[in-house]
């Protein structure tokens, strides 16, 4: 029986740099490609052992900045198995022209990097106007936007969650929350604050399957919180893999364990159902 679990959030990473040339955003390469680089090949292997179905494979932007032609190529070669999800200079003129090219060559979603493991945060560009014609056109596409952002960009997107309704918005490692003041979790209250805006999701990564670990506090009493404010059906699985080290089976293995204080219906949803509403050809 093929399993039901889908992962929306790993990277891969081309081996032959002739064909796909590194070029990062922002000018430095992240130290994960370059120590953990995975092959389309490798992740499909990675993905027979850990039992993962399916996945939404996450485009490296601090590998190869706005050029997807890796991710897409590969996802294509794996029809109903993965999908690309790209990421294109969206405060260009020609953006929508380019998320149009990109969707043509199969990309099925977009990202916003604003920042992560080579630069700091700029939630500026989140909701500058430059970037609105792109927005207007994944509301058109049925294009789903992850954002790459931590608490400091949480005003933006709540503004763009206002403005286009339509377009269903994945917050990568769940916004980055500060919750090592433990329940009630006064500290990441900002993020609970979205809970209202229907069309804003949340990506459980690696990251924040340790933090619940840290000081005050825990598993139990975090994700049961989470799920009461937003519903485990806008909640879904990412591994962040290889970027967060460890085995792909490792990965899913803390973040099952990390949920077992949730209903089983409950982690049907974060780990697939969420995900195939949100990249339908995962269905």
């Amino acid at each position: 029986m093929a399993s039901s679990i889908v992962d929306i959030h790993p990277h891969i990473i081309s081996d032959d740099e002739s064909r796909y040339p590194p070029a990062p955003l922002f000018g430095t390469r992240s130290e994960w490609s370059k120590e953990r680089p995975t092959t389309v090949e490798m992740l499909i292997a990675s993905m027979d052992n850990a039992g993962v179905g399916k996945a939404a494979v996450v485009h490296s932007s601090t590998t190869y900045g706005f050029d997807n032609s890796y991710v897409v190529e590969s996802c294509a070669r794996y029809p109903g198995r993965l999908v690309a999800v790209g990421s294109v200079d969206v405060l260009q003129p020609d953006a929508p022209a380019r998320i149009r090219e990109w969707v043509d060559l199969g990309l099925a979603g977009l990202r916003l990097f604003t920042g992560g493991s080579t630069k700091e945060f700029d939630p500026s560009e989140l909701d500058d106007p430059r970037s609105f014609p792109a927005w207007e056109l994944c509301a058109e596409l049925g294009l789903t936007m992850c954002i790459q952002t931590g608490p400091i960009g949480l005003p933006q997107v709540t503004k763009l969650a206002g403005l286009f309704p339509k377009v269903p918005i994945i917050l990568d490692h769940l916004g980055r929350p500060e919750v090592a003041d433990g329940a009630p979790y006064a500290a990441a209250q900002s993020l609970f604050d979205l809970a209202p805006l229907e069309n804003i999701y949340l990506k459980l990564t690696p990251r924040i399957f340790g933090d619940v670990k840290k000081e005050k506090a825990s598993a139990e009493t975090f994700f049961p919180r989470v799920v009461e404010a937003f519903g485990a059906k806008r909640m879904a699985w990412g591994s962040n893999f290889p970027t967060s080290p460890g085995t792909l089976a490792d990965i899913l293995a803390t973040a099952q364990a990390s949920l077992q204080c949730l209903s089983d219906e409950d982690r049907a949803w974060i780990f697939g159902k969420t995900a195939q509403q949100l990249y339908p050809a995962l269905s």
